[in-house]
């Protein structure tokens, strides 16, 4: 559900808390809101229900119970007293200061921004609940306490429940941040704790609504084929034997596309297998991984633009006891979410109304309203919970789609893609090609380390600004920064755009590959100098690091004999604030099938929420 923030604001007896994510709780709103721009509100009403509207989506990483924990335990209520919203597109009032303020979910940042904003958002609301009943009883605001969304006066006895105060409350102003006494650990109740869901009934019942859940009022549903070719053309189709279909009622062509609309999906399905279509397959119809593949390898041959420089590795490498190379690939990968892409809209005349679960709102707004000729007010975004995102729903290519589809036909329509054509036509996590060289000294132990990674930038087409002197920060993330200390180090970054292929953000990008490589050539130095894996690993590491390798040596039982067929193998990460270690046991049959039997982790990822 998507709230009017002038709605959410206006409503009558309640105690509204503006703040700004993820940097401090902010002031109080005044009548003329030009001289505050807060990004989240919670808002408390006289029935003593809290809502809070932020610009964070869920997506399935639990964002809607932990932000809820964090208000909730300084705010002194039950959980299931505190609910979320979807925020409305806008990003004067919603942007995200950590992605450059556009308002999206991503880069695992949701609860660590939440984290110290929200508590105190809670603290404060709760320090003017409690000034408000000592006010009324004429006592110091220091012999009350909050307890279980109530205010009590332990001397008299006396107890006010939050919506009751909530009126006298707004009247105060909020108290400066520094101002706030958060819980220190040992004082939390909720806070790591584990709590159930606030979503799980909804999606056992069925109530929850996902994009593709959307219906509307004399909605058709619409499939799509999507030019098998990427750059290829729609050169002409047989309507015909779609028309044929019962259920079908309109054949949508676009340039590269066309769509079936239908009574239902079935229909519109089966219509779409009766089309009889020729594609123009452009300039990429020979195009083939082969060639995208030698392509990215002669680009690897150049200098790229240096993400870390420590010492000098050249003359370390020269003065090594043994020299080691190696050179990894590392392929595309389709997001594949469980719900495919969809969007459901109705274009009139002067407006546009979108249903879709999106990570990016503002982009979905403004890419509709280009499309339908439309003002960017003029479109009207609902959004929706999200069946996987990944980084998918951080693109617009699936609502473009549909806004053309929705153009052609009379009344709303949604366009869901099959799963073919959704992985078909995904924006795949970029393919990189790494070089990398190292020196061992006389113990084996590394001396030098140089990496050279040749991929696509994500960041120099999705946020330019960036994209600063040749470097993807995204991109070099687990290259650049790794949990190991060497002397000397050599980290370059070759940007290589792949003829034919889109590429998007996919769980991040560079860590999913930089960490599988650094921790690859780790294993390849440690087998050269003859050393075990962990232990090779702990004495490079730094200490976050060598905890959780240890921990998860241990609980694995690293070391222990394992029956013929069966080994272990371990790596280590550091991204997105965190530190982590696997042990993966792996059986390997007579026949070459590989099955991983078991794998143990160690996570170090600072105060767990909602373990």
């Amino acid at each position: 559900m998507n709230t009017s923030r002038r709605r959410f604001l206006q409503s009558g007896g309640a105690l509204v808390i503006a703040f700004n994510l993820p940097v401090a709780i902010g002031p109080a709103i005044a009548a003329d809101e030009k001289s505050f721009a807060p990004n989240a509100y919670i808002r408390i009403d006289p029935n003593g229900r809290v809502t809070m509207i932020v610009a964070y989506v869920e997506m399935g990483q639990g964002t809607y119970t932990s932000i809820p924990m964090l208000i909730a335990e300084e705010l002194e209520v039950p959980l299931t007293s505190v609910r979320v919203e979807h925020a409305p597109p806008d990003e004067r009032y919603y942007g995200n200061p950590l992605l450059g303020g556009i308002q999206a979910t991503g880069n695992s940042n949701a609860v660590r921004g939440a984290w110290e904003p929200m508590r105190r958002a809670g603290a404060a609301a709760r320090t003017m609940l409690v000034q408000a009943a000592a006010q009324r009883w004429r006592v110091d605001a220091a012999s009350c306490r909050a307890e279980n969304g109530a205010v009590i006066h332990p001397a008299s006895g006396r107890r006010l429940k939050y919506g009751a105060l909530v009126a006298d409350a707004a009247k105060l102003p909020v108290p400066a941040a520094d101002s706030l006494k958060l819980k220190p650990r040992e004082q939390f109740k909720l806070i790591g704790t584990p709590a159930k869901r606030l979503d799980i009934a909804g999606k056992v019942n069925g109530t929850a609504q996902y994009g593709i859940d959307a219906k509307v009022p004399g909605m058709k549903v619409a499939t799509i084929a999507i030019s098998p070719v990427i750059g290829g053309r729609l050169r002409s189709v047989d309507e015909a034997p779609a028309k044929a279909v019962r259920g079908v009622r309109q054949i949508v062509r676009l340039d590269d596309a066309v769509a079936v609309v239908a009574d239902h999906m079935g229909a519109a399905k089966k219509g779409l297998a009766a089309l009889k279509i020729e594609w123009d397959d452009g300039p990429n119809a020979t195009l083939s991984t082969a060639d995208i593949l030698r392509d990215m390898e002669a680009a690897s041959s150049a200098s790229g633009a240096i993400a870390r420089q420590e010492g000098d590795v050249a003359k370390a490498l020269a003065g090594a006891a043994t020299r080691i190379e190696a050179v990894y690939g590392v392929p595309f990968f389709a997001h594949a979410t469980m719900e495919p892409m969809n969007a459901t809209v109705h274009v009139r005349k002067d407006s546009c109304e979108i249903w879709t679960g999106t990570q990016v709102m503002t982009r979905v707004q403004a890419a509709a309203a280009k499309v339908a000729g439309l003002p960017v007010d003029k479109v009207t975004v609902h959004n929706h919970l999200l069946g996987g995102g990944f980084g998918r729903r951080l693109e617009v290519d699936g609502v473009v789609r549909a806004v053309q589809v929705a153009m052609q036909v009379d009344g709303p329509v949604k366009l869901v893609y099959t799963r073919e054509q959704d992985i078909q036509h995904d924006m795949y996590k970029p393919a990189f090609h790494d070089r990398f060289a190292a020196g061992l000294d006389a113990q084996g132990m590394p001396v030098a380390w140089s990496h050279r990674l040749t991929g696509s930038s994500v960041i120099a087409r999705w946020a330019p600004p960036f994209f600063q002197k040749g470097l993807d920060g995204d991109t070099i993330e687990g290259a650049a920064e790794t949990p190991y200390a060497f002397p000397n180090m050599r980290v370059e970054y070759v940007r290589h755009e792949p003829r034919g292929i889109p590429t998007a953000f996919w769980r991040g990008v560079g860590p999913v590959h930089n960490v599988f490589v650094v921790e690859s050539f780790i294993d390849e130095l440690a087998a050269k100098a003859g050393k075990d894996p962990v232990a090779y690993r702990a004495a490079i590491a730094d200490p976050r690091a060598k905890v959780v390798l240890e921990l998860a040596a241990t609980k694995a039982g690293w070391g222990r004999p394992l029956p013929k067929g069966i080994g272990r193998g371990v790596a280590v990460q550091s991204a997105f604030g965190s530190y982590l270690a696997q042990v993966a046991e792996v059986e390997v049959s007579p026949q070459g099938e590989v099955r991983v039997r078991r794998i143990v982790c160690a996570v170090d990822c600072g105060p767990v929420v909602n373990p």
